[in-house]
């Protein structure tokens, strides 16, 4: 997984529920965890832009619900500083839904735009996707 040149501040925390951006089948997570993170006692796990997650399917197709998959956040609300100096931000967040730890995505497409940190350390899910911003 490569490095991101962005500082992304941490919009999404664990337990938050976020909607599905592809055509996977799965229509909103909820998160249960971050992959890499550390841990300090007493500090609740959380992530942004970028992030590999693990959460369970709350609604979606009847065989895609109550199952635990893997996922990437491709959008957040809370704004984040690019190592340009410009700050972005979306009006929603967002999440598409893997099919292994590889980074291949189950869906086929991307409804929406994804961040362009995600281009470099996500390609397949890049591939897929309509508009990079």
């Amino acid at each position: 997984m490569k490095a991101l040149k962005a500082n992304v501040t941490s919009g999404l925390c664990r337990g938050s529920r976020i909607p599905v951006c592809d055509n996977s089948g799965a229509k909103l997570l909820y998160i249960i965890s971050f992959r890499g993170d550390k841990g300090v006692r007493g500090r609740k796990p959380s992530g942004g832009v970028g992030d590999f997650i693990t959460a369970s399917v709350k609604i979606g197709d009847p065989d895609m619900r109550k199952k635990v998959v893997n996922a990437v956040i491709v959008r957040q609300k809370k704004e984040y500083k690019r190592s340009d100096g410009t700050r972005i931000k979306f009006e929603d967040n967002a999440a598409v839904v893997l099919k292994d730890e590889k980074g291949n995505p189950s869906g086929t497409l991307v409804k929406g735009p994804i961040a362009r940190e995600i281009v470099g350390r996500w390609p397949a899910v890049a591939k897929i996707a309509k508009l990079v911003v």
